[in-house]
């Protein structure tokens, strides 16, 4: 079964294997694999270790994006949040639910955000002190040119939280060229090809040390999370998924083999050959070409009164592959991920798949256009 959707991925069998074992969370070995997981980890954000911390927790990546904003973000800060989709409206709900103020600043849902817009929103509201940016939407499959917004953001004297959940390991992003990122949030399960349960953020160390007592939650604190990893043979703050970051020390392992720009190239040539061959099939990208990202496709929704997501999806699945059974766009979709362990043979034969799919449930070439109205409710 190939999983396409934009994480958790398709794996490797080694990575798979390292699951088939247990762990002592506490125990020596385990100590140093969390430990080399960590170091991987900056590794890949090309970040020194004198300079930035990994710190890893369970759970998803709205956990690491909730800690970021309690431990960086004091109680009744205001943050500046462009609206770029489903994503970053999660975040502007995590940051009001912990007593910070998002503000939005509106975004096409077919456009990447405007670093002038984005300039000019800071330059108008000196009480914003934080940008907070999903770097690839998942929702719609826009990349957004996070370095570039980062620099503009750190001329400007204001600090950056970056959500790079499923770009992390493969979109460019060089946190010793980015002084004002005091935080990317990441997880195992997405372009780095791990497996799901375990999340991290990249930190600055100075940023930490002046954050403490700012979080309000004890298992969120970032800055006591970081003063835990300071103690002498220190190990995981709590019981963390060990398997999983087991599979991650291989997984890295392999990412570090095949390197960041091979890795990003593989993607791109899913989501080219995922692209042309639904257009293909006669349906329509949401996106145009020029705006497409590498990491999900989402494809609107076939104008025929057979179509139905949940039955495209079970008759996909009959075939040998998975698809997300929600969309997360105004317009109805079907998303489809171009990350994991698989390259762009097998997703041709993807393709091949949902042609098949289309026709099981009784849609053709020709009644495959974009739909301009559907009654499902859409997935936030």
């Amino acid at each position: 079964m190939l999983l396409l959707i934009p994480g958790p991925v398709t794996t490797d069998a080694r990575v798979k294997a390292a699951m088939a074992q247990d762990y002592a969370p506490w125990d020596n070995d385990f100590r140093e694999t969390y430990r080399q997981v960590c170091d991987g980890v900056l590794r890949v954000a090309q970040a020194s270790s004198d300079t930035h911390a990994a710190l890893a927790l369970p759970g998803c990546g709205h956990f690491a994006v909730e800690a970021a904003i309690r431990t960086f973000v004091p109680t009744g800060g205001r943050l500046l949040a462009p609206s770029t989709g489903a994503y970053a409206a999660r975040l502007q709900k995590l940051a009001g639910d912990a007593g910070r103020v998002a503000v939005p600043l509106p975004v096409g849902a077919t456009e990447r955000v405007d670093p002038q817009a984005v300039a000019a929103a800071l330059e108008r509201d000196p009480t914003l002190t934080h940008l907070a940016l999903v770097y690839s939407e998942t929702g719609s499959g826009i990349c957004h040119d996070v370095p570039e917004l980062a620099r503009i953001a750190h001329a400007l004297g204001r600090r950056v939280i970056v959500d790079a959940v499923s770009a992390f390991g493969a979109l460019p992003l060089d946190l010793s060229l980015l002084p004002a990122v005091d935080a990317v949030v990441l997880t195992a399960n997405k372009c780095l090809e791990g497996l799901p349960g375990a999340a991290f953020v990249v930190a600055r160390r100075d940023a930490l040390d002046a954050a403490r007592g700012n979080a309000g939650s004890w298992s969120l604190d970032l800055a006591d999370i970081y003063q835990h990893t300071l103690a002498p043979n220190a190990g995981p703050r709590f019981t963390p998924p060990a398997p999983t970051i087991a599979a991650l020390a291989v997984a890295l392992e392999l990412y570090h083999q095949e390197g960041r720009e091979a890795r990003l190239a593989r993607y791109t040539a899913n989501m080219r050959t995922l692209y042309d061959g639904v257009s293909e099939l006669g349906l329509t990208p949401y996106l145009p070409r020029d705006l497409q990202g590498p990491i999900v496709v989402n494809v609107h929704a076939p104008d025929s009164p057979n179509w139905h997501l949940q039955l495209f999806v079970d008759a996909l699945k009959a075939r040998g592959y998975v698809l997300s059974n929600f969309f997360n766009t105004e317009q109805p979709t079907f998303r489809v991920g171009c990350i994991g362990a698989f390259g762009a043979d097998q997703m041709r034969l993807a393709v091949d798949a949902m042609g098949g799919a289309l026709r099981d449930i009784g849609i053709t070439r020709e009644g495959a256009g974009a739909a301009r109205f559907f009654p499902q409710p859409l997935i936030a």
